[in-house]
């Protein structure tokens, strides 16, 4: 007989080998038990995690012929027949190639005649959501009023498409994704009943890989079998089947990093890029690395959170020396340069520019550093104490301070490790200074008719300026306020089409300035106090100039006017 692969070998025949799924075979077995089955079932979920194999076992049980039971015997005339495909009153169908209103018609016509072999006449029409609006309404009635002998299952991974008159009359049932224990431990037992030899991080990895589907760990499995020049399937087998990254590699990356060494970084990345790697699965394998060492420094070196990474002995001298802040920000990084990746040609450009703001960061943050020693502590306090006596000597001595204007608090200075935007503090209040009426009130006037174009060119960017607020503008810049902080490094992605877009309406290419919503208050109360310290001398200079002076400086001006003191 010809070779099959294994998820066909390894197919469910029953319920209790449907793996993690225990919510649906449960309900589904005591239905049949108590006699309590229903005419039409939805099935829906990821590929591969047993949707048409649950609605086959169903199909058994429901005509086996010792029922009711909760698992199909596999041993009657009935079952067998189900299982090798001969029984002609179990159909299957593949909606996405008999999708149209005559393929629905044709069953239609059919599901009226008895069963001729089984108790009950089941159709399995698998990717239903592929059916077209005629074939859904040819389909409804039916579905609604079938006959005592015949059962519907429907089968999709994508329920959003279906139409609710057909969910509402069915049944529905959810399979949620396959925990990495669980197909772990189900390819440990295929393989030891297949008697082959395997290193458990092997398996570890591809059931990490099949993200949550065993049909897709049964063929990564199949081709780590084909791969691998022994008996023993090594994680070598592994990552050289599903493309991924060897640890040893991430951890020299890592290492690179933490050094902020660019040029050795970018050499590591080329070297895995030219040897056939995908900067997508790059990215993917560097997260969850990362998310090892994050979580084993977390858990204080509990080897059960990881999903990835071998505990040995570089893994464990790593965690130790890197910082939480670093981790927390470079998983931050690399996550949103996964998305972006989606959307882009170029993702090795992308990929290197995230490593390279990876290697800028600061490898300790204060939530890292040890608490000063007491005795420190006690050092500061006198030194404190020493300048508030000297502070309240010069102020008895009538000596006067002056104060000088200083910019936006530096205090308030702040990274959102979320988004990643620092507050230009600097642009913001000389914007502020250069700031005239006539200008902020010009944005003001199209900014309207602005966000209407620009939502009809650019849904994306018109999304992240939907909560924005002009603030304040000068001739060449302008400060729009953001309700939510994330949304001012968002916006900066798109800053040139919108300054260009922008510019239509407003006569003036502004560029703009994000400030968060929270923020803008503090810095706009902050920048009216200093006009006014600076305002208030100037006022009390021109009050107290001598009367005659002033006379004198309105009849000749200031250019010839000469003052002597007598």
């Amino acid at each position: 007989m010809a070779y099959q692969a294994l998820y066909r070998v390894w197919r469910p025949t029953d319920f209790r080998d449907v793996v993690g799924q225990e919510h649906i075979t449960r309900t589904l077995q005591n239905a049949l038990l108590q006699n309590k089955v229903a005419h039409a079932y939805l099935f829906t979920g990821p590929r591969g995690t047993g949707k048409t194999s649950a609605a086959k076992i169903f199909s058994k049980a429901i005509n086996c012929e010792r029922s009711p039971v909760e698992e199909p015997c596999g041993e009657c005339s009935a079952c067998q027949g189900i299982q090798d495909g001969t029984v002609s009153d179990i159909i299957e169908i593949d909606a996405a190639s008999n999708n149209g209103v005559d393929d629905i018609r044709e069953i239609r016509d059919k599901v009226k005649y008895a069963p001729t072999s089984v108790k009950y006449k089941v159709y399995i029409i698998d990717e239903v959501h592929m059916l077209s609006q005629g074939a859904f309404n040819a389909l409804l009635k039916t579905l609604e009023e079938p006959p005592e002998h015949v059962i519907f299952i429907l089968a999709t991974t994508e329920p959003h498409k279906i139409p609710l008159t057909i969910i509402s009359r069915c049944q529905r049932f959810d399979f949620k994704r396959i925990s990495q224990q669980a197909i772990t431990d189900r390819l440990k037992y295929i393989l030891d009943e297949e008697s082959v030899q395997y290193e458990e991080n092997a398996m570890i990895h591809i059931s990490l890989t099949a993200e949550g589907g065993m049909r897709d760990a049964l063929s990564l499995l199949d081709q780590a079998i084909a791969y691998s020049d022994d008996s023993t399937i090594s994680m070598d087998d592994v990552l050289a089947v599903t493309g991924s990254i060897a640890q040893e590699h991430l951890f020299t990356l890592t290492n690179a990093l933490l050094e902020h060494n660019a040029k050795e970084t970018l050499q590591l990345l080329d070297h895995q890029l030219q040897s056939g790697k995908d900067p997508g699965r790059f990215v993917f394998d560097f997260i969850h690395y990362l998310r090892d060492v994050l979580m084993y420094k977390s858990s204080r070196g509990q080897a059960e959170v990881l999903v990835r990474a071998i505990p040995n002995e570089d893994f464990k001298e790593q965690t130790e020396k890197i910082s939480r802040h670093w981790l927390e920000t470079a998983i931050g990084i690399l996550n949103k340069t996964q998305q972006d990746m989606r959307w882009t040609n170029s993702p090795q450009v992308l990929l290197e520019v995230a490593l390279l703001d990876l290697q800028e960061i600061d490898l300790h943050s204060t939530e890292d550093q040890p608490a000063a020693p007491a005795e420190d502590t006690a050092v500061l306090q006198r030194q404190v104490a020493q300048l508030e006596k000297a502070l309240n000597q010069l102020k008895e001595q009538g000596v006067q301070v002056k104060q000088e204007p200083s910019p936006v608090k530096e205090t308030k200075r702040r990274t959102n490790r979320g988004s990643g935007y620092k507050i230009p503090y600097e642009k913001i209040r000389r914007t502020l200074t250069e700031a005239t009426k006539e200008d902020i009130q010009n944005v003001k006037q199209n900014w309207a008719n602005f966000m209407d174009q620009l939502k009809r060119n650019s849904p994306p960017a018109h999304a992240k300026l939907v909560d924005s607020k002009p603030r304040a503008a000068s001739g060449d810049s302008l400060i729009i306020s953001f309700r939510y902080e994330i949304h001012c490094s968002l916006v900066m992605e798109n800053q040139t089409m919108i300054e260009s877009q922008l510019s239509e309406y407003t006569g003036q290419h502004l560029t703009i300035i994000p400030v968060p919503e929270t923020e803008w208050t503090t810095i706009r109360e902050d920048f009216l106090n200093q006009q006014q310290q600076t305002d208030e001398p100037a006022k009390q200079e021109e009050t107290e100039e001598d009367p005659l002076v002033a006379e004198a400086r309105k009849l000749v001006g200031n250019e010839l006017l000469e003052i002597k003191e007598s």
